[in-house]
């Protein structure tokens, strides 16, 4: 059998070979004439995998290694007998701790103590439920939109988008992206949510680019609507709006879910779908050379706010101004940072000394280990 896969994919070469001819591309240069004898694709979110793509082709199996499978036309998929899967929440833990960076980045930054602020997260799936968790363990009252499963669980736990706008001092978004259904999300955050935004609220976006009406933030931030915003995902990326670049506090390319822990995860999920589906030798694989960086221990200053001292464990795990600041210097390598991005682990792999009771709390709930 043959299988094409996305070259960017980490942790794959080598673990199908024993049973495939495995033939690795750029995933934004796959062609018809290279799907047409292939039997599955094991991709990211830059294959379209549509009729434009697979019609004719021996394809009967897509693996996407990202929760995202907005790059997939599952319609036209499903009605032409081709079997596809996501990996849901493989990087769900990752995006928690880009989370974590920016509120306590934004927080120093601004001299705001998160304690008591309300963060209002939009979209509770496994992204958003441990997104929760991260404002939870930082002293946050956390507000949880979701009308999708409001509808199935009863309102008890959720509130209207209508209070997360009004009451929240930092929103973030975390749905699928959607232009038609009961939910469509497409340019959820549009001026009017801007225009009823707290003027000193801030307006994250780490889900899907189009979630967000960038020019519609854009009149915002220029505006002073609202006192700032951080964007992971962009409209039309990866051709940055370069104005909006500059006006965000933070700004980063696509790489929210990027630790090597969600890397690993997807690429597991994907290869074991795959395994599964053609009846492969393979069960239960998942990579065993995940590096781990040369230092993993941090030593919190006795001095500082609780923000800071926080901050100063998360950041020798992920620290958000780095990736910013690659971006902006050089927004013309959007998906070269990407495909070369650099080694991150998720916070387990890391421990802190620290005498705070608080931070220490903070960072046990993070899931630090505690010296």
């Amino acid at each position: 059998m043959k299988i094409i896969a996305d070259d960017k994919i980490p942790f794959l070469r080598g673990v199908l070979e024993k049973c495939a001819e495995v033939l690795y591309l750029p995933g934004a240069k796959v062609t018809p004439q290279d799907a047409k004898d292939a039997d599955a694709i094991i991709t990211r979110t830059r294959t379209k995998c549509n009729a434009a793509l697979l019609k004719g082709s021996k394809v009967t199996f897509i693996a996407t290694a990202t929760i995202g499978f907005d790059h997939i036309d599952t319609g036209w998929v499903e009605a032409n007998g081709i079997g596809w899967t996501n990996s849901p929440g493989c990087n769900s833990s990752s995006v928690a701790q880009y989370i974590t960076s920016t509120l306590l980045n934004l927080a120093v930054a601004h001299n705001i103590s998160l304690q008591g602020k309300t963060l209002g997260v939009v979209g509770v799936g496994n992204v958003g439920s441990k997104v929760a968790k991260v404002g939870a363990a930082l002293g946050m009252r956390v507000l949880l939109n979701d009308p999708p499963r409001a509808e199935q669980e009863g309102t008890d736990n959720f509130v209207s988008l209508n209070k997360i706008v009004s009451d929240s001092d930092f929103i973030t978004m975390h749905v699928p992206m959607g232009k038609s259904g009961k939910y469509p999300t497409f340019h959820l955050a549009d001026s009017e949510l801007f225009k009823n935004m707290k003027p000193t609220a801030f307006y994250i976006n780490s889900s899907r680019g189009p979630v967000c009406d960038n020019q519609a933030l854009k009149t915002a931030l220029v505006g002073k609507e609202i006192a700032g915003a951080v964007l992971d995902v962009w409209e039309n990326e990866p051709a940055l709006d370069l104005e909006l670049l500059n006006l965000v506090n933070y700004g980063t390319p696509h790489i929210a879910g990027y630790s090597y822990d969600g890397k690993a995860n997807g690429t597991a999920m994907s290869v074991n779908a795959v395994a599964a589906h053609f009846k492969l030798p393979i069960k239960n694989w998942y990579p065993s050379d995940v590096p781990v960086p040369e230092n993993t221990v941090s030593c919190i200053p006795e001095s500082g706010s609780f923000e800071q001292k926080t901050l100063a464990a998360v950041s020798l795990s992920y620290d958000i101004k780095e990736d910013s600041d690659r971006l902006q210097s050089s927004p013309d390598t959007f998906e070269k940072q990407r495909g070369d991005y650099p080694l991150r682990r998720e916070f387990p792999v890391f421990s802190a000394k620290c005498d705070d009771p608080e931070v220490i709390s903070a960072l046990e709930k993070l899931g630090f280990n505690l010296i």
